[in-house]
């Protein structure tokens, strides 16, 4: 199986089954990943829940650097949901500790790769020295093009829905003027275009809370296979997979 970081299009097309060639989706603009099973990978190996969220970090990078030589323009990572605050108060701290770290660490990284951060979800359960250094990020790489990294953190999809509509009744939006269009220009994505390819690793099949408005007409791929024991190869399947489909949005196959 060929090295991602050497595929082009044209190489993705010629390995692909079933359809012929003219029927062969790009590579997705717009991936959106749900990085599930760190904590596993990490239990597995007599490690702690923390420590899989860090080989999670490592992992990323790795990804990012193989979807952006493949072509995809957008990337969004489930990085903390809404509900994960429910979680043991150590893995919690441990989480929010891993974030301040890679922004200190990365974001000078990222911005000489030409890649724009955008936090996605709530900033106010963030410390103020933490929200003024996402702000940063953001602010240092606002200009860039090559990639764009949508972070939701402290993110759901109901609460999104949830703040659009009442920003919506606070603006005084009628009902007949409401249409999808403006609705989506209240999401925290209205900047970004909807997700080609939503990914999930770690075995479950579902989306958590993640992008639900977005999603409408997403393609969807999961490996059992955990977080930071994904691979080249599970990336270049994914992006196979997707490119075999036939993405009707509702209509139908002419040919058909």
């Amino acid at each position: 199986m060929p090295d991602i970081n050497r595929i082009s299009n044209s190489d993705l097309s010629s390995q692909l089954p079933g359809k012929p060639n003219s029927h062969n989706l790009p590579v997705p603009r717009h991936v959106a990943i749900i990085m599930d099973g760190n904590g596993r990978w990490a239990t597995e190996r007599g490690l702690s829940r923390n420590d899989g969220h860090r080989a999670g970090v490592e992992k990323l990078r790795e990804v990012l650097k193989w979807l952006g030589e493949a072509g995809v323009e957008y990337v969004t990572i489930y990085a903390f949901s809404t509900e994960n605050w429910s979680r043991p108060q150590g893995e919690v701290d441990g989480i929010i500790s891993i974030l301040r770290s890679v922004i200190e660490k990365e974001t000078q990284d990222l911005h000489k790769r030409g890649v724009r951060i955008i936090m996605l979800g709530r900033t106010n359960r963030l410390d103020t020295e933490l929200r003024k250094a996402v702000e940063r990020s953001q602010g240092i790489t606002q200009a860039n093009s090559r990639m764009t990294l949508c972070v939701a953190f402290d993110y759901g999809g109901r609460q999104e829905i949830l703040d659009a509509v009442k920003a919506v009744i606070r603006d005084g939006i009628s009902p007949e003027s409401l249409d999808e269009t403006l609705f989506s220009t209240y999401l925290d994505t209205h900047n970004i275009p909807e997700p080609d390819l939503i990914i999930r690793t770690g075995g479950d099949q579902r989306l958590s809370n993640f992008l639900l408005w977005q999603s409408a007409y997403s393609e969807f791929f999961f490996t059992p296979k955990s977080w930071p024991s994904l691979d080249s190869r599970d990336i270049e399947s994914a992006i196979q997979s997707y490119r075999s489909r036939d993405r009707r949005f509702g209509s139908i196959d002419p040919e058909n």
